[in-house]
Parts: C-alpha cells; sequence; structure tokens
C-alpha cells in the first residue's frame, strides 16, 4: 500500500492561504473608488461600475508590469516594504502616459512557501501605493510554487486600468516640431537594470541596498495637478532602454533631441564600475528622469516653474527637430544626442 501525500506535505498549504486572504478583506475597508466598487476581493472576478458622464469618448487604459530582478535583490535582504509600490508605479505610470485618469489594480504573487510576514509586507505596499495613486485595489492571485521559488524568492505582477476621453488622450499624434521635452525626476533606479545593478554592486551591496531597494516614484498627484493647469502633448515612462522610451512618443517624421545633464551621484557611481559611456549609460537606465512631459515650446518656462513650484527638480532634457533638419548620418537614428 502506497504511503498517502497531502497537498500541505508537498508544500502548499491552503489554510494559511486562506487566512491571508481574511487578511486581505479585513485590511481593504477603505480605498479610492470604493463607491463603484460592485464585488471586490474575494469572488473569482470583481465588478466595477463604470462612470463615464466625465468623459465624451471615453476609453479604458489598460497595462501590465512586474517589478523585475529587483525582487531578488528584496528577497536576499527580506526588504519588502517598497516592493508593492515598485509594482503599483510600473504600471500606473505607464498609464499616466495615455493622460488617462486610474481606476482600479489587480496583482498576482508567486512565492515558494507562503508566509504571513513577507505577503503581508508586500500586500501593505500595494495597498498603500494603490491609495497614494486613486487605484481600487479590487483582486489578485496569490500562487504558492514550491520547487519553482526556493524561500524566500518570490515574482510579483500587475495590472492597471484606467480610463481617458479619445480626443483627449496624450500621445504621438499630438507632437509638433519645435516641442520641448521636460524631464521629472526620478526617486533613484526605479525598477529596471537590477540584473546590472546586482553585479555591479555585488562585493559592497551591503553598503548601497538602501540605496538600491527605494521604490519607484508615483507620478499620479503630479499629473493631476499639471493637466489642470497645461496642456500635456505626449509623456514617456523612462523604463527598461532609458531614453530610448522617448521615440515611442514622437512621430516618424520627428526626432527627439536630448541634451546633457548632471547624471545623480549613485549613476555616476555605476558608470565608473562598469565603463559604460555616457550614451550607453543613457540607453540602459534612467539616469535620474523618471518621465518626460512633451509641451508646446511656449509653454516651456512656465511648465518648468509650475514644476519646481511643487518641489520637482525637473529640467529641459531636449527637444523635438524635423528629421529633415537633420545630418544625413543621423536621419535613421532613433533619436540624438548633443549636438
Amino acid at each position: 500500500m502506497s504511503n498517502k501525500i497531502s497537498y500541505k506535505e508537498s508544500g502548499v498549504d491552503v489554510q494559511v492561504g486562506d487566512e491571508f486572504v481574511d487578511w486581505i478583506h479585513s485590511e481593504n475597508q477603505q480605498m479610492p473608488h470604493k463607491e463603484q466598487v460592485v464585488e471586490g476581493i474575494g469572488g473569482f472576478a470583481s465588478l466595477f461600475r463604470l462612470n463615464t458622464q466625465a468623459y465624451k469618448k471615453p476609453c479604458l487604459v489598460t497595462c501590465t508590469d512586474g517589478v523585475g530582478t529587483k525582487v531578488k535583490l528584496a528577497a536576499d535582504y527580506q526588504m519588502y516594504d517598497g516592493v508593492g509600490q515598485d509594482l503599483v508605479a510600473m504600471c500606473v505610470n505607464d498609464l499616466l502616459c495615455t493622460g488617462g485618469d486610474p481606476l482600479l489594480f489587480l496583482d498576482y504573487l508567486a512565492v515558494g512557501k507562503l508566509e504571513m510576514t513577507q505577503a503581508k509586507s508586500i500586500l501593505k505596499s500595494i495597498k498603500k501605493a494603490c491609495f497614494e495613486s486613486d487605484l481600487a485595489l479590487v483582486g489578485g492571485e496569490t500562487a504558492e510554487m514550491p520547487g519553482i521559488y526556493k524561500v524566500p524568492e518570490f515574482d510579483c505582477a500587475g495590472f492597471a486600468v484606467g480610463i481617458v476621453d479619445e480626443d483627449e488622450r496624450f500621445g504621438a499624434h499630438r507632437v509638433s516640431e519645435g516641442d520641448a521635452l521636460i524631464g521629472i525626476p526620478s526617486s533613484g533606479f526605479h525598477s529596471n537594470g537590477y540584473s546590472l545593478l546586482r553585479k555591479t554592486f555585488a562585493a559592497d551591496m551591503d553598503q548601497y541596498k538602501d540605496q538600491l531597494l527605494i521604490p519607484t516614484k508615483l507620478y499620479v498627484d503630479l499629473f493631476k495637478k499639471i493637466k489642470k493647469n497645461f496642456k500635456i502633448n505626449a509623456s514617456a515612462h523612462i523604463t527598461g532602454g532609458g531614453m530610448d522610451n522617448i521615440p515611442r512618443v514622437i512621430p516618424s517624421h520627428l526626432i527627439a533631441k536630448l541634451q546633457t545633464w548632471v547624471l545623480p551621484e549613485l549613476f555616476l557611481e555605476v558608470q565608473k564600475r562598469t565603463g559604460l559611456s555616457h550614451l550607453e549609460m543613457l540607453k540602459t537606465l534612467n539616469c535620474g528622469i523618471g518621465m518626460v512631459l512633451v509641451v508646446d515650446k511656449k509653454d516651456k518656462e512656465a511648465v518648468l516653474k509650475f514644476l519646481h513650484d511643487q518641489g520637482e527638480k525637473a529640467l529641459c532634457v531636449g527637444e523635438v527637430l524635423s528629421r529633415q533638419s537633420l545630418k544625413t548620418e543621423q536621419k535613421n537614428e532613433e533619436w540624438i544626442y548633443g549636438s
């Protein structure tokens, strides 16, 4: 007669999972847009009552992202307080680049073994970031996957939904020659480039871990204020690939020309240790710029002053040019740097 093996003995404790869901319920009393949540966490799917009265031609905005190998660093040091903000920010900052308003968020958390201290820390961070980003946390999934992840390793993914008026959306269709590129500072490396960063600081990671685990900046509140005061033509979230994200919002007959700015100290340390050229740095990391706004040339100084008044050390990082004005060898570039 063969020995019985229970689900718990194979590495999955359903009871702990149920306790975690109960905890999420108990902690989920206050959230943005709660009056529109018909059915939230606990069912097989959530129901969200969509209010489209403020939009002439409403379009749903959807996006998804993760935190990348930054989760490895968080697991190595068991420092999870900022990971949830990383997850929310990587999604909602993308959503903002459409000009959209955030509505709701769902998360996926995969672990080798569900440990309440770790899971609660991550979910508390997600909830806090959702609250600050005007997102209703309406559902998610927690997967216990022994044999795939070693304790305390984990991975996570996020899914954000927003709404925008089709005629008011940001994008390349609104960008013109002469537009200014306004850079809004990042809070650090955000959630990109960590395969490189973990190698770069491997020998003295204990010294740099706190700076490397600073969570990705949330721009929702700032964008609300900007949209009330200025016309934004387009916006680029500077994530993996660095400044290569800017051409995604520039029409094909135009090109972004970037000018130099002083890299933050820790980015300079990366450049020193890796030997990357300045251009390679710009194509790899955000180099201190988390968001780029594309605005009319006539609004450049006013936008910069407004951002400075908000406490942001924003700066002009370039302009939009016609490809026809370039030298032959530059015409096929994604973007150009310097003179």
